[in-house]
């Protein structure tokens, strides 16, 4: 039955048409946290009366959030970036076309400055309706065609420019600006409308004023002071320590923020720095902090944590422009060695983790945990995958192992640690010997594009559970964060079925075959699944992480109040 004949449909718009303060959104536009993906859109809706308000009825105004978050920004483009360290900061300075309800953990889609959408029935345009009146920061008006240069440099990057979410909108074949407050998105073939909907409500897709774009040869990366829409105002940078906004006294949402500005301390995920900055309250809250801090905050009156999963892989990265790494039988056998019970009992004191392959473990396409754990490579006992290693090495005429690899390593507490452990696996039963070398940010990202390395560690995100999302950004031939250069055509042949398929059963099965596919043919070498600790005083309200599905889509602080 569609979304708009569904009787609690019926009755919920009825109820937001009638008074949009009593609505929630969820009810129509619901995200289940185990897809990371918006349920039941409705193909028209109307939410010209919408405005988002704090979930407290007692919620006030004033004081200023300290919050202490990896914030070492490689650049200041958050649409190039694939890092939390510009989200983090950068977010709370713009709006989305759509947005994850902050309310609910980010599991609704709600209007933002589009307040309404009509999707046409072949599922082929998407038409949204944006709200009048919007400023940007230097004071310019919104409009559609910013809206549209936002979107068109997303789908379809300039030369020279590289987007990780650009896969999310490869069915898009134009973006219209209709009118001044009316943008349409047209498909050149129809995909799924959760699909799309959450695509477009990414966090990280934030509109840009389209002259700041022109003004700068649509790149970003060094505009350190860009002018959004959204609810704080830049005030001072100083790099690597701390990032200061104030509220925006022009917002369109007048009832918000609720706070009168926000200090973003910078600190390394894990490290005692941000551990120290919580517990002697120098920050009110913290993101990504360690285990052991997360025990002492349970002990603490006061204080309260959370954890949960996270839209992102640790993996190593062959590069398959190197001849030793071409043939998959390589590749296999480097995947098969790596002992991943090991990985994660090595970081335990550190951060959270999880074992799995190349599908999120705690997603429902995933293979379950169970069956996962017989495969070689996964079982708990490592001899057989040693063993299977070691024959493919021979049989690829490599059985004598490899010297003098660069080893690019992502400049994270974590990441070294695990290349450490990497590095003896492979050195020990490969007889693979490689050279550290340990990079901030700013150079991985920029040698990982390049291929400026032999084998590489670190970290990549998603802003889906979704394998249309994450398969095609990671492993297609042409995908944005594929920094092994890996290429397998039958492999993409199955990715266009998953993405164009609707039926559960049969889709699920191409997710299951381009699984085997990477099996044999490793794409990266996955090491463990990321978990988040996130912690706080509990006088701080409105921020509800407990339910997240990555970090990276509820950082506006908009609806946060302090109860002191």
């Amino acid at each position: 039955m569609p979304a708009e004949q569904d009787p609690k449909w019926l009755v919920a718009r009825r109820n937001f048409l009638a008074s949009s303060a009593a609505f929630s959104v969820a009810a129509a536009c619901g995200l289940a946290p185990s897809q990371g993906l918006a349920q039941g859109v409705p193909r028209q809706f109307d939410g010209s009366k919408f405005m988002l308000k704090p979930a407290e009825a007692n919620a006030k105004r004033g004081g200023v959030l300290r919050i202490c978050v990896l914030s070492r920004q490689p650049h200041f483009d958050v649409h190039q970036s694939g890092t939390f360290a510009n989200i983090s900061t950068q977010a709370c300075m713009f709006d989305n076309l759509i947005r994850r309800d902050p309310r609910d953990s980010g599991k609704s889609v709600i209007p933002d400055l589009a307040h309404s959408w009509d999707i046409s029935r072949d599922g082929t345009s998407y038409t949204f309706l944006l709200r009048q009146g919007v400023q940007f920061h230097d004071g310019a008006e919104l409009t559609a065609e910013d809206v549209k240069a936002t979107f068109d440099r997303i789908a379809k990057p300039p030369t020279g420019i590289a987007m990780p979410r650009s896969s999310l909108f490869r069915a898009v074949e134009e973006i219209r600006a209709r009118d001044r407050y009316t943008v349409e998105f047209r498909l050149a073939e129809a995909r799924p409308i959760n699909f799309i909907m959450s695509a477009i409500a990414s966090g990280w897709n934030v509109i840009v004023r389209k002259k700041v774009l022109e003004d700068n040869n649509y790149n970003l990366r060094r505009v350190n002071s860009l002018s959004g829409t959204g609810p704080f105002v830049s005030l001072k940078r100083v790099e690597n320590e701390v990032w200061t906004f104030e509220r925006n006294r022009n917002y369109w949402n007048k009832d918000l923020p609720l706070i009168d500005g926000l200090e973003v301390y910078h600190a390394l995920p894990f490290s005692p720095e941000m551990a120290s900055a919580l517990l002697s309250n120098r920050v009110d809250y913290v993101r990504v902090t360690d285990p052991a801090t997360m025990q002492r905050v349970a002990q603490t009156p006061g204080m309260s944590g959370a954890q949960y999963y996270q839209s992102v892989i640790h993996a190593i990265w062959p590069n398959n422009k190197r001849k030793s790494f071409g043939d998959p039988r390589v590749r296999r056998a480097m995947h098969l060695v790596l002992d991943r019970p090991v990985l994660v009992e090595i970081v335990k004191d550190l951060a959270p983790a999880m074992a799995g392959g190349f599908i999120y473990p705690f997603s429902e396409f995933a293979t379950p945990m169970d069956e996962l754990e017989k495969r070689v490579g996964y079982q708990a006992d490592p001899a057989g995958a040693i063993k299977e290693a070691r024959a493919l090495l021979q049989a690829a005429g490599a059985d004598r192992g490899l010297t003098g690899l660069d080893f690019l390593v992502r400049d994270l507490p974590n990441t070294k640690l695990w290349s450490q452990a990497v590095q003896g696996m492979l050195q020990q039963t490969l007889n693979i010997e490689t050279n550290l070398r340990i990079a901030p940010e700013s150079t991985w990202f920029d040698d990982a594009r390049s291929g400026n390395f032999d084998i590489l560690i670190g970290v990549i995100a998603s802003s889906l559970l979704d394998p249309s999302d994450y398969f095609r950004a990671w492993y297609s031939a042409d995908g944005p964060q594929n920094y092994a250069f890996w290429n397998n055509s039958k492999f993409d042949e199955t990715l266009l079925k998953i993405d164009r398929e609707v039926d559960g059963a049969k889709r699920l099965g191409y997710i299951r075959a381009a699984e085997n596919l990477m099996e044999e043919d490793p794409p990266l070498l996955p090491m463990v699944w990321e978990k988040i600790n996130d912690a706080w005083y509990d006088y701080v309200k409105g921020l509800k992480p407990q339910e997240y599905f990555g970090l990276y889509d509820v950082n506006r602080y908009d609806v946060v109040w302090l109860e002191k």
